[in-house]
């Protein structure tokens, strides 16, 4: 099973980059065509290399059922722009809820723009997180690198990469993660997706797809609402978390504007 879970990982990564390849313009710069650019950064699991632009903010709900262990998990998001789009902070506060609500660890984020934008072919934005040890059985604080790579495939299909590495001051086994989705624009508020998580250390490890859809809502005042729902299935052959349902939504608003 474990060799399984890991081809599939590959798998996913190397399909998106061949048809990448196949793809023309190759201009990381090149105009995304207007169907991919109604619902964007709305992934439920991975992150998108879209930093928030300048006077916009979003705010990121996700919650989670896991019908098996009659859990809830609810986590908060919140993104700002830090004066362009080049720079961007944002937190995120998890809460799980089993027989009594607990604090989950909260991270503080800040990622770059080193490629593209929104509208761009290819983007990269590397993040650099400080988690804090907020949750009870927490110890130590924790440093966490992301890089999410978003690739336009084709006129109706955006994909995201994501690498990731977890270290804690008082463990040295650092916690890798993998992770890629593929999307397809059915129309530019429509989409659906399908999102595969791998995350890992040297003992253990858990994989996670995610197939769902979201849409979205485009208000009088300039802002976005995106709902979404998604099955999230752990394909691992472990036994600490079972299937859940995934309910998201996103409110993106201006701010600081006249």
């Amino acid at each position: 099973m474990k060799y399984t879970i890991f081809a599939a990982v590959l798998l996913l990564l190397v399909v998106p980059t061949v048809v990448a390849q196949e793809s023309e313009p190759k201009d990381p710069e090149s105009e995304a065509s207007e169907l991919l650019t109604g619902v964007q950064d709305n992934s439920f699991l991975l992150e998108e290399a879209y930093n928030q632009e300048p006077g916009i903010v979003q705010h990121i709900s996700v919650l989670t059922y896991d019908h098996d262990a009659e859990a809830w998990g609810y986590a908060f998001t919140q993104e700002w722009p830090l004066f362009s789009m080049k720079h961007q902070f944002s937190y995120t506060i998890p809460i799980d809820y089993d027989d009594e609500a607990n604090l989950g660890d909260i991270a503080l984020n800040y990622r770059y723009q080193l490629v593209g934008k929104g509208e761009s072919r290819v983007a990269v934005s590397p993040r650099l997180s400080v988690i804090l040890p907020t949750s009870d059985d927490a110890e130590s604080t924790g440093v966490q690198v992301g890089l999410p790579i978003s690739t336009i495939l084709g006129e109706r299909v955006p994909a995201h990469t994501n690498f990731g590495a977890t270290w804690f001051d008082d463990d040295k086994d650092a916690e890798y993660l993998v992770g890629q989705s593929l999307i397809y624009t059915i129309t530019p508020r429509v989409n659906a997706l399908v999102e595969a998580l791998w995350t890992g250390n040297s003992d253990e490890h858990s994989m996670i797809v995610s197939p769902g859809i979201r849409w979205a809502y485009n208000l009088s005042n300039g802002s976005q609402v995106v709902p979404g729902i998604a099955y999230a299935m752990n394909v691992s052959d472990d036994d600490d978390g079972g299937d859940a349902v995934l309910f998201y939504f996103s409110y993106e608003n201006a701010f600081g504007r006249h």
